[in-house]
């Protein structure tokens, strides 16, 4: 299976899907990672049509070769929204990411639900804090969200792990996939959970496949 690249998405999957996933990219991770290459042709593999796209500031690394920090993801919502209106989508269209990508995604969620533009939100891997700070939690809008959500979330997670999670006052809009031992990017340690990384993509995707056939037509 090929990527197919244009001026502003990384796209895989069949051009007909019924539905169209666009995913962005980690803080530190490009849409080209490895987490990302696997998680996108797991879902194209399930049917899905999958657009990736970069941030202005991980483009700018490309060129500069330096790292340069991420942005606030306040400030990265206008950039999520501005991709939404230029890729170019037939039929249902899923908003989401990896980590920020799918924290940026939503906090954008609402809006563009609530304007018809979206069926749902897909997060792999949602950073409900950062690591080692479990007092700092990024999850008030989650409280409230109401576009249905699937957050594919592994156990182990260092950004929120099952325990942690479970204690959450998350909306009822919000359904998890707890995938046992995974870390942040799913994997898991096989010899402790029996699973391999290619079990849970293909457990995440199939997941994301019967979520999905039960949203609206948006």
């Amino acid at each position: 299976m090929t990527d197919a690249m244009s001026d502003r998405f990384l796209i895989i999957g069949p051009e007909d899907a019924p539905t169209t996933i666009l995913l962005a990219h980690g803080a530190g991770g490009a849409m080209d990672s490895k987490s990302m290459v696997a998680a996108s042709e797991a879902l194209a593999k399930a049917g899905f049509r999958v657009a990736r796209f970069e941030f202005s500031y991980m483009a700018a690394r490309r060129i500069s070769g330096a790292g340069t920090p991420p942005p606030r993801a306040e400030r990265l919502i206008p950039e999520y929204l501005a991709a939404v209106s230029e890729l170019a989508s037939k039929g249902r269209l899923i908003i989401g990411g990896k980590s920020m990508g799918g924290r940026v995604a939503s906090m954008a969620a609402d809006e563009l639900h609530a304007k018809g533009e979206i069926a749902g939100l897909l997060c792999l891997g949602y950073p409900f804090h950062p690591p080692a700070k479990p007092e700092q939690l990024r999850t008030a809008h989650l409280e409230t969200l109401k576009t249905p959500a699937l957050i594919c979330q592994g156990t182990r997670d260092e950004f929120g792990s099952r325990e942690e999670v479970e204690r959450y006052p998350l909306s009822a809009a919000i359904e998890i996939l707890w995938l046992e031992d995974g870390d942040h990017d799913l994997k898991p340690r096989k010899a402790v959970s029996g699973f391999s990384t290619g079990d849970h993509l293909a457990t995440m995707a199939a997941t994301v496949a019967a979520w999905a056939a039960g949203l609206g037509d948006r």
